[in-house]
């Protein structure tokens, strides 16, 4: 299943792509909220502050694993279509995101 994204173009007009791991980003979201909700419990129930560090520490990998996957399909698809039909804006959008997710 592939995700089909909008953008708008400097010119104003719409331009259409496809993203190829959609479904997985979205399975691979599914389980880190399902994890987070476990730690919560953790959390709630009392349980050892190393026990629930270590689970978090699992969570945030899932999340970096899964940006990763989302930088690439972005790089992919959305960078290389901008680059073809001359939106520079995507590479300062791009810019801008890595920024904000490094920091």
């Amino acid at each position: 299943m592939e995700g089909i994204h909008k953008h708008i173009m400097p010119d104003g007009s719409e331009h259409y792509h496809s993203h190829k791991h959609t479904k997985a980003v979205l399975n691979r979201l599914s389980k880190i909220i399902g994890h987070l909700e476990s730690v919560k419990k953790m959390v709630e129930s009392g349980r050892d502050c190393s026990d629930v560090l270590i689970q978090l520490s699992a969570v945030d990998s899932a999340v970096r694993s899964v940006s990763r996957v989302i930088i690439k399909d972005h790089l992919e698809n959305c960078i290389v279509d901008a680059v073809k039909t001359g939106n520079t804006n995507a590479i300062t959008e791009l810019e801008d995101a890595i920024d904000k997710f490094l920091k």
